[in-house]
């Protein structure tokens, strides 16, 4: 599948060049799940009328990892060039799960 003249795994692999540090991956491996996790029980709780507080906080503390590890990397998260590395993100992650990032 090609996204913007890029295939997903041209996409992958030009993330994990900026996902070297083995704290950054760490930080990843473990931010990206909080993030997505987040947002599903926000939703979730946003329709049934629940707190907010705990969907949120995780949605916070999953970036915060983010840049914590980039601060390790040394170098800026690429959706700071590229708006679209936010959704590569979780691929990435997906691909690392499977042994192949």
């Amino acid at each position: 599948m090609m996204l913007g003249g890029r295939t997903s795994e041209q996409w992958i692999a030009q993330y994990a060049t900026s996902h070297q540090h083995p704290v950054n991956r760490l930080c990843h491996t473990l931010g990206i799940p909080l993030i997505v996790m987040s947002i599903a029980w926000f939703a979730i709780a946003w329709a049934a009328s629940l707190p907010l507080w705990m969907p949120v906080t995780l949605f916070v503390i999953g970036w915060a990892l983010q840049f914590v590890g980039h601060a390790f990397e040394g170098k800026a998260p690429e959706f700071f060039h590229d708006w679209r590395y936010l959704f590569v993100g979780l691929r990435w992650w997906v691909a690392k799960m499977r042994g192949r990032a």
